[in-house]
């Protein structure tokens, strides 16, 4: 009481801490949730394949050749690597397709696939079904539209399941109307990879090639896998077996296996700098606790003269070390809280949309009440050792030595 903003900034130092650590885990929680929340999307032991450009001159062919993945691709892929390839398939794109029915119209693009595009790319059907093997083989004119296109179509989309609509100048029965992903501009409606094919004359051309692989548990084995695939995929265009370039590969197991690396050094380098800043104060704690017994030492001498045990003593300064710790503590971690919620219902909302994707910044960027209550037990039981110190040399000090200190 006597050294008020002495005691109010060693508070602060100890509401900073236990704030700024609470902080930094709700914001860093908030980066690694939506790199989660991203990866997610798609099954882990997949892969996708897409043409590119050559950077290497091959057999009298000069670099810069555009390479299209074909029916040939996808027969390699089948056939050449059954051992670790569990069901391929593919994407065929027919852009700037507008789906109408009677006056409702809306832009987007009509993309052939496999059935197995389902659980690689994690659909979520709300009415209907997906493109299934019968679709494949009949080549049916069948279409699976995004929920944002079946509102825009008809009001009670649900109801559209069943019914006929156009694409272009084509009729398509709608089966199925999928979940739409926050993560994307939700343009794509699906139909059977067949039908595109005959349907737009896309001759042997494939788009991209997709699959689910299993055998492949580590990194290196995965890198053998990608470097043998990439080979056979390049001898069919006649391009450099070591042009990585012409094809690309989205591995989606080694992109996890890339974050979840990434995540562990986030996740300590946060804890890190956030326990260093409580270590200042709990320092600051311990610092004002050693003043304050060299400025009482005479008051402690004739407390000592007058009868009072070394526990006394070591109580009293205990005492004030655990009031300070544990009330600007509590604040601490009250503020901390506050600022996380805040920053979920700011930032924890906002979209970066690019124009090819949409992506959210931060995922519930907060911290569990048990880290909360865990971080201010932590520095109350560091304050009371930071005042620990001090008190035990208080409660030796003899009388008399104590009653000629200044």
């Amino acid at each position: 009481m006597r050294n008020k903003l002495r005691t109010a900034l060693t508070g602060f130092a100890v509401a900073w801490g236990i704030f700024m650590l609470i902080v930094l885990l709700g914001a860093g929680n908030g980066l690694i949730n939506a790199q989660m929340q991203r990866s997610e999307q798609f099954l882990a032991n997949s892969m996708m394949v897409f043409g590119g450009q050559t950077s290497k001159p091959y057999k009298g062919l000069k670099e810069g050749r555009g390479i299209s993945l074909r029916d040939k691709d996808l027969e390699t892929t089948r056939r050449s690597f059954a051992n670790h390839i569990d069901d391929v398939g593919a994407e065929l794109e027919q852009g700037g397709v507008l789906f109408s029915r009677g006056q409702q119209s809306v832009a987007g693009s009509l993309t052939g696939v496999y059935p197995n595009h389902f659980s690689i790319n994690k659909r979520e059907m709300l009415f209907g079904r997906f493109i299934n093997e019968i679709d494949m083989r009949e080549k049916r004119k069948v279409v699976v539209l995004s929920q944002t296109q079946a509102k825009e179509l008809m009001p009670d989309y649900e109801h559209l399941v069943g019914k006929y609509i156009r694409a272009g100048e084509l009729a398509y029965r709608v089966v199925g109307i999928y979940k739409n992903d926050e993560s994307e501009r939700n343009d794509d409606a699906f139909t059977a990879f067949t039908t595109i094919k005959t349907m737009y004359g896309k001759g042997d051309g494939v788009g991209n090639i997709e699959y689910a692989f299993h055998g492949l548990a580590t990194k290196a084995d995965n890198e053998q896998f990608e470097k043998n695939y990439r080979t056979r995929i390049n001898k069919n265009h006649q391009v450099a077996p070591d042009d990585e370039r012409a094809v690309w590969l989205w591995n989606r197991f080694t992109q996890n296996l890339q974050m979840s690396t990434g995540i562990g050094i986030i996740r300590t380098a946060l804890w890190v700098v956030g326990l260093f800043t409580l270590l200042s104060g709990i320092v600051g704690v311990s610092n004002i606790m050693l003043i304050t017994v060299k400025e009482r030492t005479h008051e402690f001498g004739i407390r000592k003269a007058i009868g009072a045990k070394p526990w006394s003593i070591l109580k009293l300064i205990i005492i004030e070390s655990v009031i300070i710790t544990t009330f600007f503590g509590y604040i601490g971690m009250v503020l901390g809280i506050a600022a996380n919620e805040y920053m979920d219902a700011t930032l924890g909302h906002d979209v970066i949309d690019t124009g090819l994707f949409r992506a959210t910044m931060f995922v519930d960027p907060t911290v569990g009440i048990d880290v909360c209550l865990e971080a201010t037990a932590v520095i109350i039981v560091a304050g009371t050792i930071a005042g620990l110190i001090p008190a035990r040399k208080a409660a030796r000090i003899r009388p008399i030595e104590a009653l000629r200190a200044d």
